[in-house]
């Protein structure tokens, strides 16, 4: 496999012809189309992706270590198939609407300013996970861990106490909702 290390990619369209095979150290991918493209199998290690559409890549098999997402959108993209050894990456002004990060192991992710609409978390582990000023409509949480996770500024969840761990996580009050809805009461 090819090594490519702190080279930048712009303005590249890589939905018609895939991107090589290979381990992409600290590179940045800026303006990129990825949309459909297939990544699997690729490495990326401490790279950047900036208003870049990775919407419905396949990412099976590929790695992110530590990776970051700028204004990216990123709809449909099945996260679970990813490889999971030292699987990090941090999320901010993205577009993530019907991803999944179904079964991931994702401590301390960051989401700041995202819109998650319909994306399936259900039994990831989000302990400790930020989610700053994101809009979590449809997102799905079923056995999930979000035990001393950040909720507070988040908006449009709806998250079910007794199939969730949410000890010690942090919710706004006008938010509270979201936790109640399933009871179906009327909240004044």
């Amino acid at each position: 496999m090819d090594y490519i290390d702190e080279e930048v990619f712009e303005n590249q369209d890589f939905s018609t012809a895939d991107l090589p095979k290979a381990e992409y150290d600290n590179c940045r991918f800026v303006n990129c189309r990825f949309a459909n493209s297939d990544l699997s199998k690729v490495i990326f290690l401490e790279c950047a992706f900036d208003s870049c559409d990775l919407s419905n890549a396949n990412v099976n098999h590929t790695a992110f270590r530590d990776v970051q997402f700028k204004s990216c959108k990123m709809l449909g993209v099945a996260f679970q198939d990813c490889n999971k050894l030292l699987l990090s990456f941090a999320f901010s002004n993205c577009m993530l609407n019907l991803s999944s990060f179904y079964q991931l192991k994702l401590k301390s992710i960051r989401f700041t300013n995202c819109q998650l609409n319909e994306v399936d978390f259900t039994e990831a582990d989000l302990t400790q996970a930020v989610f700053t000023n994101c809009d979590l409509a449809g997102a799905v949480f079923e056995y999930t861990n979000l035990e001393k996770a950040d909720l507070s500024s988040a908006s449009n969840y709806s998250i079910h106490p007794e199939s969730n761990k949410i000890k010690k996580a942090k919710f706004s009050r006008q938010d509270l909702a979201g936790l109640l809805q399933q009871y179906d009461i009327v909240i004044k």
